[in-house]
């Protein structure tokens, strides 16, 4: 009869001969990949004009998710109040909506004036970056008039160009 003492040494001991074999039998490069002999200055890291809108996004959507997460919390909670909850809810709508009018604007900004956009809107003000090798003033009052035009009540549009 084998022992649980036993049964775990042959356990162990077929996985570090299996381990071996894999290792001996491994080419030069894999190895060296493993072993972190690559030379990482050869390599080069190229930026590109979107990787800053990509940047933006991936900051802004690491904030909503954590006030979303908050919301979704309160609503899950048994100790919250019924305040409490209408109140998280109305944000977590809050926030959906204003997700929905940052899509309508930057897919305006990119039918109409073909550029890439980061938009980002905060109560009553617009943030609005421009992926552009061209700094044009007319093209950011032009693209300030017509977000303006989506809405009845004055909004505060800020228009940033990025290369």
């Amino acid at each position: 009869m084998i022992n649980k003492q036993n049964l775990w040494f042959v356990t162990l001991f077929s996985l570090i001969l299996v381990l071996g074999i894999y290792y001996v039998s491994m080419d030069d490069e894999a190895l060296a990949t493993l072993a972190g002999d690559n030379d990482a200055s050869k390599e080069t890291i190229e930026i590109k004009e979107n990787d800053v809108l990509v940047a933006l996004r991936v900051a802004e959507d690491e904030e909503i998710m954590k006030e979303m997460q908050t919301y979704q919390d309160i609503l899950l909670d048994n100790t919250a109040t019924l305040e409490e909850k209408n109140d998280a809810y109305e944000s977590l709508q809050a926030l959906n909506s204003a997700k929905g009018e940052v899509e309508k604007i930057e897919k305006l900004i990119s039918d109409t004036y073909n550029y890439d956009s980061f938009v980002k809107i905060n109560g009553d003000s617009i943030s609005v970056v421009i992926s552009a090798q061209e700094h044009n003033k007319e093209i950011a009052n032009k693209i300030i008039r017509s977000i303006q035009a989506l809405y009845d009540k004055q909004k505060y549009i800020t228009v940033k160009f990025e290369k």
